[in-house]
């Protein structure tokens, strides 16, 4: 079972964590865990950590702050680390300082370089950031051919309903803070791999939970010595046509995976259906397929 908190959960327990911590603490503990996977990702990808390049784009939010970090934490093990500011006004300032006494390299604005690197941190916009990636922002996104890790979710990307309404990072993995939030498992596509790193938040109840495959698994029913095709249940499929047999072939396909007892075929693709699928009974007209339980229709 997965659980995914809403942005209000994830903040209201970071609150509560901010107060008994000495300041920059939580953030710190967040940027080690994205270090972490940063450099695990490097050594998979070319082998090691020293002498790598890592270039962040840093947004004024705590995403900004979190990146800058692990960027001091990355180039203190060798890597080596440029930071593209596109606010430098409002960058968070402990997070810049630690970067520049490590010897991170610093620039600013969009049309900034960014350098050949083996990753890029997209520290742009974080949990509380709504909307698509601002033009400036997106120009610079959209010249990076290096694999993205995305802190915390992917800049342009609602982070309570998964939606995009522009551009937006996609990422080739996702470093989440402390909880999984909805946009984790409904922008899937935008977040790629997510790694979630613990940073000791106390949540309250899930707003969205999923089931694992071993939790669906599980559930689902599986036939006993009494069963039938029947009780398994019948699913009818009437797709396709004779000139036009792909629907028809894909759906029956996708009825008997399914694990259903019996499929039955109502349909002019029948010869096709069954060359692929001969376990499929077909009949002649929809009228005549006698017992279903579930029709697939029209594709």
């Amino acid at each position: 079972m997965r659980d995914y908190f809403t942005v209000d959960q994830v903040r209201a327990a970071e609150g509560q964590l901010l107060a008994a911590l000495p300041e920059g603490a939580l953030m710190r503990r967040a940027a080690y865990g994205l270090s972490c996977v940063v450099a695990s990702e490097l050594r998979s990808r070319t082998g090691g950590v020293a002498g790598r390049r890592v270039t962040l784009l840093v947004g004024s939010g705590d995403n900004g702050g979190d990146a800058l970090w692990a960027g001091a934490m990355l180039r203190r093990r060798g890597a080596a680390v440029r930071a593209i500011l596109l606010d430098p006004a409002r960058v968070h300032a402990a997070g810049l300082a630690a970067l520049r006494v490590a010897g991170g390299r610093i620039d600013s604005g969009a049309e900034a370089d960014l350098g050949e690197p083996d990753l890029v941190l997209d520290g742009i916009v974080g949990i509380s950031g709504r909307g698509p990636l601002r033009p400036p922002a997106a120009a610079l996104v959209a010249r990076i051919s290096a694999p993205i890790i995305a802190v915390d979710l992917p800049s342009g990307v609602d982070p309570d309903t998964g939606a995009t309404a522009g551009p937006a990072v996609t990422a080739s993995v996702t470093v989440a803070f402390g909880a999984l939030k909805p946009v984790h498992a409904l922008a899937a596509a935008h977040c790629g791999r997510v790694d979630l790193v613990d940073i000791g938040l106390d949540l309250p109840a899930a707003s969205v939970r999923t089931l694992g495959a071993a939790e669906i698994g599980a559930r689902w029913p599986m036939p006993g010595p009494a069963d039938d095709k029947y009780s398994q249940g019948v699913v009818g499929v009437v797709a396709g046509s004779a000139r036009y047999p792909g629907a028809g072939v894909l759906c029956a396909g996708a009825a008997v995976a399914a694990t259903s007892g019996m499929v039955r075929y109502a349909g002019t693709a029948a010869p096709q259906v069954l060359s692929r699928w001969p376990e499929v009974v077909a009949v002649d007209d929809f009228g005549d397929a006698g017992r279903v339980q579930a029709w697939v229709v029209g594709p």
